[in-house]
């Protein structure tokens, strides 16, 4: 059980925690949330005695080991399997002892100690956690040193998981896996013996690994039953009571004081009045919940281009010689919502450079529209950031001749505003760096934006104003992200990724997660057993989802032509008789107009009661 007591820490002069209680029993499942710069990071380190406390206490049992991952594995020469294995070190140290000891008591002792902690499969185990977190049996048999940063990091994230501490300490740990990663450690998670804190910001794994949200807010700590759904349901319901107690409590007090600024200066009525200033001096205000901030992404819209913009007949792609995808015979149209899927290592960055106008084709034909613009961004994006120079220096570079307001306005749009504007990016958060290349890959308006683990860094609040944003863009998207939150919410068609190939997936994303957890028994990724037969495919659905869309933008656009040939023929001055020839063009054109906007409209209902029907089915 960990018990946090009236704790309280301060960091430069500012309260982090004041009086904040929590407790949580043993073996629970626990998401740690909070706004960026809460102290949730901090949290962890004051559990694991990192700080000292300005007052409170946090007790653990006797013996309870905290593990948690470091900030990286060293580059070492010591392969990754024998890396994993050394991390339980009382495994380790006995092992190491076993090879030296002479007295029969404590060699039985040993043995006795090493059976208990199942040493002699521990090989096995390790290997079936690298498994999990994208290592092959090669990988594991290669050096640390080989591996780049990110990859270390999941070397030390599989070192935590295989020493299986008692309290398990987790900061942000999905930012360096993928989506087959990220899946298989919630299911790992929520086997775990042991009791785990998660910070994330990932939505999927806060309401499928743990069972309770702790919630920073305010330098106090409140724990709630469920995932992170229930939770922002508890919160909104309690929010809503605490504001109707602080509006009463605000009328009652305006009430008590007009009744004193009228009678307390006459004697009649002096003691009533006097006996209401003391009960409005004793009454515990009830302060109205702060609303948040509320988080935006404004991206440049782009202009219409015919479809499609990119298309690719038998076109192969890779590296010097190597092809990694072939018989690619692909199309992207402007309003297209793609998400990328695939176990890592198959293609999908490839891929993506591929479109994104980085990697030639190999073979085969690739075409682009002629005023394609094409925004990309990835996650190593944000560490090529000019770390000496400020957000206003970054945009400036590419916007030499705007205005310091109009560069500003920008930077708003992405939710820098003036105090983060002029900070060095070396002294920004992950977050607000993340945000800094959105800007920079969206600001000439491309019309398809390629994004690659986009929510890294990102708050859950700044995730559904990323989902908001790109619902509303006007180019096309396609997206590789270990947030399955973000792809269910945006992406209407599934490309898989697989043995050299990408082809649409025929199912949704939650068959395709219980076939990576192997849920399913299915042998063949396009086609996994269903649980439950379908009457509609849920290919079909996101088909008739994307019909219904291209259905509205054409009735808007329509509207709007709609709209601007009204007001030409709105001004007196076209029926002037030098104007007639101008005036019969755009009387036909509005009759044609109008003539196709209905015929518009009534497709879209057709579009929209086909979805409902399928969805209803």
């Amino acid at each position: 059980m960990l018990r946090i007591q009236d704790l309280s820490y301060s960091i430069d002069g500012r309260a982090l925690f004041d009086g904040a209680s929590a407790t949580i029993p043993g073996g629970h499942k626990v998401g740690l949330v909070g706004r960026n710069g809460a102290g949730k990071t901090t949290l962890f380190r004051l559990i694991r005695n990192e700080l000292t406390l300005d007052g409170g206490t946090i007790d653990l049992p006797a013996r309870a080991r905290i593990g948690g991952v470091a900030q990286e594995v060293p580059s070492s020469s010591v392969s990754v399997r024998d890396t994993v294995l050394a991390a339980d070190t009382e495994r380790a140290a006995l092992l190491v002892e076993a090879e030296t000891a002479s007295d029969p008591a404590r060699i039985a002792d040993i043995q006795t100690r090493l059976a208990d902690i199942d040493a002699w499969s521990a090989e096995g185990r390790a290997s079936a956690i690298l498994q999990g977190l994208g290592f092959d049996t090669a990988d594991q048999a290669r050096p640390c040193s080989d591996f780049s940063g990110g990859w270390r990091m999941r070397i030390a994230l599989a070192g935590v998981l295989f020493a299986a501490p008692d309290l398990l300490l987790l900061d942000e740990p999905t930012n360096y896996l993928d989506l087959e990663g990220a899946l298989w450690l919630e299911s790992y998670l929520a086997r775990y013996p042991h009791s785990v804190i998660i910070i994330s910001h990932d939505r999927g794994l806060l309401n499928r690994a743990v069972g309770h949200i702790l919630h920073l807010e305010d330098r106090k700590l409140t724990l709630y039953t469920g995932g992170y759904d229930s939770f922002a349901k508890a919160r909104a319901e309690r929010r809503a009571v605490q504001a109707a107690a602080a509006r009463k409590q605000e009328a009652a007090l305006a009430h008590m004081q007009s009744f004193v600024d009228r009678f307390r200066y006459k004697a009649s009525k002096a003691r009533q009045a006097q006996s209401r200033l003391k009960a409005m001096e004793k009454m515990e205000r009830i302060t109205a919940p702060e609303d948040a901030a509320r988080t935006v992404f404004t991206f440049p819209q782009a202009e219409e281009l015919s479809p499609p913009i990119i298309a690719t007949e038998s076109a192969s792609v890779g590296y010097d010689a190597r092809v990694v995808l072939g018989k690619l015979n692909l199309r992207i149209d402007q309003d297209d919502r793609i998400a990328l899927l695939g176990r890592n290592g198959e293609g999908k960055s490839t891929l993506a450079k591929l479109l994104s106008d980085r990697l030639p084709a190999m073979g085969g034909r690739l075409t682009r529209s002629g005023k394609l613009r094409i925004g990309f961004f990835a996650q190593h994006q944000v560490d090529e950031l000019h770390v000496d120079e400020t957000p206003l220096q970054h945009v400036a570079r590419l916007r030499p001749e705007e205005t310091p307001a109009r560069l500003r306005a920008r930077l708003a749009g992405f939710g820098l505003m003036a105090a983060q504007a002029e900070t060095e990016v070396a002294r920004l958060s992950g977050g607000q760096k993340a945000r800094l290349s959105l800007l920079l890959a969206t600001i000439d308006a491309p019309h398809l934006l390629i994004l690659d683990e986009p929510t890294n860094h990102l708050d859950i609040e700044s995730r559904e104003a990323l989902i908001e944003a790109l619902n509303t863009y006007t180019g096309a998207v396609i997206l590789v992200s270990h947030d399955m939150h973000l792809l269910s919410l945006v992406a209407d068609r599934l490309w898989l990724v697989k043995d050299g190939r990408v082809a649409p997936y025929e199912d949704d994303l939650e068959a395709y997660r219980k076939f990576l957890l192997g849920q399913d028994g299915a042998g063949d990724e396009k086609k996994p057993t269903k649980a439950k037969p379908k009457k509609v495919s849920q290919a079909r659905i996101l088909e008739l989802r994307s019909q219904a869309r291209k259905a509205e933008a054409r009735v808007t656009k329509l509207e709007e032509m709609r709209d601007e040939l009204a007001r030409r023929l709105g001004d007196p001055e076209v029926y002037e008789d030098h104007m007639t020839a101008k005036r019969d063009v755009w009387q036909a054109k509005y009759a044609e107009v109008m003539d196709a906007l209905d015929r518009a409209e009534a497709l879209w209902m057709q579009a929209e009661e086909a979805l409902d029907t399928a969805q209803a089915s």
